[in-house]
């Protein structure tokens, strides 16, 4: 089966760095656009960044120029390299694998919280 694992979160302070990983297992990773998104409480889940099969990047652009998402086809693992991390940046990351809407899938989830 599918499985999308999330690692990485914790608490940082302000302006601080986190380094979010994601190991996909049961898919054919390569192939796949691997994205992240979050959800804060109270409020709708919004993409954060996403790259696709062939290495193309995009991200929200209230991260944009922090927030810096890589993947490693070799280890079936995507990244986030966030930096310069903001309270409003608290929220649960969730990784997730696209390649259509019948294969869509998504991890558990991992709890970042900026705060001082």
């Amino acid at each position: 089966q599918v499985q999308l694992v999330e690692s990485g979160g914790g608490l940082v302070q302000p302006g601080g760095s986190l380094r979010l990983s994601c190991a996909a297992s049961g898919i054919v990773f390569s192939i796949y656009t691997m994205g992240w998104y979050r959800q804060a409480p109270g409020k709708q889940r919004e993409l954060v960044a996403y790259i696709t099969s062939g290495g193309s990047t995009n991200y929200a652009d209230s991260v944009k120029g922090r927030f810096t998402i890589s993947r490693d086809n070799a280890k079936n693992t995507v990244y986030l390299q966030m930096n310069s991390l903001k309270p409003e940046d608290t929220a649960v990351y969730y990784c997730n694998a696209f390649r259509h809407t019948i294969q869509n899938y998504w991890g558990q989830g991992t709890q970042v919280t900026v705060s001082s």
